[in-house]
């Protein structure tokens, strides 16, 4: 997996809490969190296949996060797209679960920035395509409700149509289960998913995927918050600045094999696009 991509790339931007921050009086009292996830985007959030355990790297951060707090969580699931609803709606006090800091998504929420990232193409390891430009002109899949179908389109624009060569097809999909499905019976012939997640698929399915080219973006993924609830923001981001300081979060990436994709400190709002 190629990682150099994002080192020219971040530029640190310190999110810096003045004083203290404490949790709301409401989740204080409560003891608890609750929190919901898309359960399809492996090593983010999944289901074990083995125990169909609630696992993944914003799990186990979470879980700590919950834990220097000393409170619980209570997880539930959605579909991706009602990730941001449910955060809108006070279903959730906080959204965890792969999601990419966005400008367009700026309105009403803030991102705590903890992961780097960048939509990636991938391909059946028979595949003939050798380089991101061989995939001009062909049925490109990825998850509808994600950025990626927009950076496909500006790939293209950019890279194919600007070469005179044909653009490239966007075929959407329901979420990256979906995507791979539709690349192994032939309906598509690369797809797009955030960089984090590859190496995992990867993993699961020896010899099956191959990697095309650099990411063709660079973002962020961020721990998502309402705007009118600063508080729990700040006293979120204060947890892991010290998880980030003493190593356990660095020590979580590891774990999940993205130890490249660490950020030095929380950030917000940081991501360029």
């Amino acid at each position: 997996m190629h990682r150099s991509l994002f080192a020219g790339f971040v530029t640190l931007v310190s999110l810096v809490a003045a004083g203290a921050a404490e949790l709301p009086a409401d989740i204080k009292q409560a003891g608890t969190l609750r929190l919901t996830v898309n359960s399809t985007y492996a090593p983010m959030e999944y289901h074990d296949p083995a125990s169909n355990e609630l696992k993944g790297l914003d799990i186990d951060l979470a879980n700590a996060l919950a834990k220097r707090l000393g409170l619980k969580i209570v997880w539930s699931e959605t579909p991706f797209a009602e990730l941001i609803p449910s955060l809108q709606t006070k279903r959730a006090d906080f959204i965890i679960s792969g999601i990419s800091d966005r400008a367009s998504r700026r309105e009403t929420a803030d991102f705590v920035d903890y992961l780097v990232t960048g939509p990636q193409f991938f391909v059946l390891a028979e595949s003939d395509a050798k380089a991101a430009a061989d995939l001009c002109g062909r049925k490109i899949g990825t998850t509808r409700s994600t950025s990626f179908p927009q950076e496909i389109e500006k790939w293209s624009k950019a890279v194919c149509e600007a070469a005179g060569k044909p653009a490239a097809q966007y075929v959407p999909g329901e979420n990256s289960i979906d995507v791979r499905n539709q690349l192994k019976q032939g309906r598509i012939e690369a797809a797009v998913q955030g960089s984090e997640t590859l190496p995992y698929a990867q993993s699961q399915e020896a010899g099956k995927y191959r990697v095309v080219g650099e990411p063709i973006a660079f973002g962020y993924q961020g721990i998502m918050f309402r705007k009118d609830d600063a508080a729990l923001r700040d006293v979120v981001t204060d947890q892991l600045k010290a998880m980030i300081a003493d190593g356990s979060y660095k020590a979580i990436l590891d774990t999940w094999g993205l130890g490249a994709n660490a950020v030095r400190e929380p950030m917000l709002n940081a991501a360029p696009q």
